[in-house]
């Protein structure tokens, strides 16, 4: 399933690792970034979720809420924001039901070999919850610094 820019974001409601739930009706009112990634402390991981924890000063200046979601338990998201002193919210999505909602979840190629898995996405959503832009089969290096450079354009 693929997004389109304009309609509503699908509901979700999961822990994270700083013992939160995180439901999207309840962030109504700011924009959110909704991050996903395949596996914690995996290099491109890593590097994006430490790039997205640099700017959180930023995104949060733009009334946005920044959120890492993976299918890794509560237990290793949590030591994943220990070991790189990550800052954003990481969600826990262990039956991949969110992932498939947001078409973060499907046939992949790596290597030549073909597997299904998390397809790194990341959506931006506005504040009446509406699917703002999406980013699909993500490139880690530059990546955090466009997505919030939508997000300060989104509230211009």
């Amino acid at each position: 399933m693929s997004l389109d820019v304009g309609t509503p974001a699908p509901a979700f409601r999961l822990e994270a690792d700083d013992g939160a739930h995180y439901d999207l009706a309840e962030l109504r009112g700011k924009q959110v970034v909704l991050f996903f990634y395949p596996k914690a402390s995996t290099p491109g991981c890593t590097t994006e979720s430490i790039d997205f924890t640099e700017r959180q000063e930023a995104f949060q200046a733009a009334n946005t809420v920044v959120l890492g979601c993976s299918r890794d338990s509560i237990q290793a998201q949590c030591r994943f924001r220990d070991k790189y002193d990550l800052g954003v919210p990481l969600l826990s999505d262990p039956d991949h039901e969110t992932h498939e909602a947001y078409g973060a979840w499907g046939m992949k190629k790596m290597y030549g070999r073909e597997s299904i898995g998390c397809i790194r996405t990341t959506v931006l959503i506005d504040k009446r919850g509406q699917v703002a832009e999406v980013w699909s089969k993500v490139r880690v290096r530059d990546h955090a610094q466009k997505v919030l450079e939508a997000a300060e354009a989104l509230n211009a």
